[in-house]
């Protein structure tokens, strides 16, 4: 008889993949004082390394579903962590060898925005093709290793340069490097679902006739924009706002966001058979309307840094959720699908702090929040108007 296949070694260095990713889009920020302080870069041009970030993993989306094609789920999981440890490694020398050292910056990021973007498109169907029941729970916990990773690599890479000195912050991506290096062994050997090759995939020109679709990809880009405009803007708001030190608002800002966003993520987990898509995200969306309402206007410090942290409580399901949903509308949606979902989801990702930083520069910070609040509330708007319940 054979032996039953153990799916929970693809599940860790998928959950893993998912740590990483958090990695590659959260560690630069925090070290932006350094940087400035090293080699004189403006915050224009620092704004700018987040823009290259998220655009590169836009270009990456559209391009991920012919490079399944050609070379399948397997190879471009060992791919993704590949090029993940090689673009981080590169930091550590890139900047000295270049004639201009923000040059060599920017060609890092590209090269691990790369990795990133093609690691949102193939993990998440990786998960989902599983013979797994609780797929909705399945996704939320793999999405919640995101959140993980973003509070520890804010902790960890605040404690390594206060450790290091802003001299020596090259040693910290390559310090990190060594996680996607490791994992990239994982990939080759874990057991991978691959779709059948006569399996016919639905096309995006068929997707986009349907108005759940164009529905689906609208709430993809609401939520990207709530999750980020939060966890971007919360530090400064709190240091600048609220007249906090700068470890008081990392640690309530972002790293309690990060938090509140994972706990989220698993206590769905937990009930996502028993309570409906649509009705969580409808009490969720409305919540998160809420906590950037409360961000915006209420004075009391603690109340304004406890909206910012239930704000990551309240959009944890938005982007795993959606996924799983869509997945159940459109079974045969595969990688493309999950392209188009990605892709708008990191368009969100850039207008929701790109407008909240607008907006702030124009008026100032509580606005900013304030006009935010229109992308939990089209989440909100679109689950009402347009979400069927689907069993």
């Amino acid at each position: 008889m054979d032996k039953k296949i153990s799916f929970l070694p693809t599940k860790i260095a998928s959950y893993a993949g998912f740590f990483v990713q958090a990695i590659v889009n959260n560690f630069l920020p925090i070290l932006f004082i350094a940087i400035q302080d090293v080699y004189g870069i403006g915050y224009e041009k620092l704004g700018r390394l987040i823009m290259f970030n998220f655009l590169t993993q836009l270009v990456t989306d559209m391009l991920t579903p012919k490079i399944v094609g050609i070379i399948g789920y397997r190879k471009a999981a060992v791919m993704c962590q590949g090029v993940a440890a090689v673009g981080l490694s590169m930091l550590s020398f890139m900047p000295h060898i270049m004639p201009d050292a923000y040059t060599g910056i920017v060609i890092s990021v590209m090269v691990y925005a790369f990795a990133s973007g093609l690691m949102e498109v193939i993990l998440s169907p990786m998960i989902e093709m599983l013979p797994t029941s609780n797929k909705s729970g399945n996704m939320s916990i793999l999405h919640s290793f995101y959140c993980w990773g973003q509070a520890v690599t804010a902790l960890v890479t605040t404690l390594l340069i206060n450790r290091l000195g802003f001299i020596n912050w090259t040693y910290i991506p390559l310090i990190w490097a060594v996680i996607p290096l490791i994992n990239m062994f994982s990939f080759l050997k874990v057991p991978i679902i691959e779709p059948e090759p006569e399996r016919k995939s639905d096309r995006l020109k068929d997707l986009i006739k349907s108005r759940l679709f164009r529905c689906f990809m609208f709430m993809m880009l609401c939520a990207g924009a709530s999750e980020i405009a939060m966890a971007e803007w919360a530090s400064m708001f709190a240091q600048q706002a609220l007249g906090v030190s700068k470890v008081v608002g990392d640690l309530a800002g972002p790293c309690a966001f990060a938090v509140f966003m994972g706990l989220g993520r698993v206590i769905y987990a937990a009930f996502s058979e028993k309570i409906p898509f649509k009705t969580a995200v409808i009490i969720m969306s409305a919540l998160c309307t809420v906590c950037y309402l409360v961000t915006a206007f209420v004075q009391i410090p603690f109340l304004a840094l406890l909206s910012c942290a239930v704000c990551g409580f309240t959009v944890s399901i938005f982007w795993p959720g959606t996924y799983s949903a869509g997945a159940r509308y459109f079974p045969r949606g595969d990688a493309v699908m999950f392209s188009v979902f990605a892709m708008c989801g990191d368009l969100g990702c850039c207008l929701g702090p790109w407008i909240l930083g607008i907006v702030a520069e124009a008026l100032n910070l509580n606005i900013g929040f304030a006009v935010t609040a229109v992308f939990p509330a089209g989440m909100l708007a679109a689950a009402l108007l347009f979400l069927k319940e689907k069993d």
